[in-house]
Order: C-alpha cells, then sequence, then structure tokens
C-alpha cells in the first residue's frame, strides 16, 4: 500500500495550507468549504461526508497533486 502524504483526518484548512495545489481539487469533487472558518477545524473526511462527497476518491486526487516523500 503506498503511503499518503494527505488522509481524511487531516484538517481542511492544515491541507490547503501547506499544499496549495489541493484547492483546485476541492473544487473539482464540489468541496468548497476551504475558505470558510470551520475549515479550520474540519477534516477531510468530515467536509467529504457533509456534502456527499466520495471521501477516498478525494484524499486519491488530493495525494496525487503533492509530493509524496514529505510525509
Amino acid at each position: 500500500m503506498t503511503e499518503q502524504t494527505i488522509t481524511k483526518n487531516m484538517p481542511i484548512g492544515e491541507v490547503v495550507q501547506k499544499y496549495p495545489q489541493t484547492i483546485e481539487v476541492f473544487l473539482r469533487h464540489g468541496l468548497m468549504c476551504f475558505g470558510c472558518a470551520i475549515a479550520r477545524f474540519e477534516n477531510i473526511e468530515q467536509g467529504a461526508l457533509a456534502h456527499g462527497i466520495n471521501v477516498a476518491a478525494l484524499i486519491k486526487d488530493l495525494n496525487a497533486v503533492v509530493p509524496q516523500t514529505e510525509q
């Protein structure tokens, strides 16, 4: 199994701050809340489930745009 840089338990705001290239992925999946205040506390899984987004597909696509050596 491939090691993931981004996991479903990471706060949305933290991911966007550390990896700005993920903004496009969040938008493509219909998760627009990365700019709101709750994104600082809500993790990716919580945000995705609240918006009916496939968590596994979102995590896969997020990890595809970040370097996997940054663990």
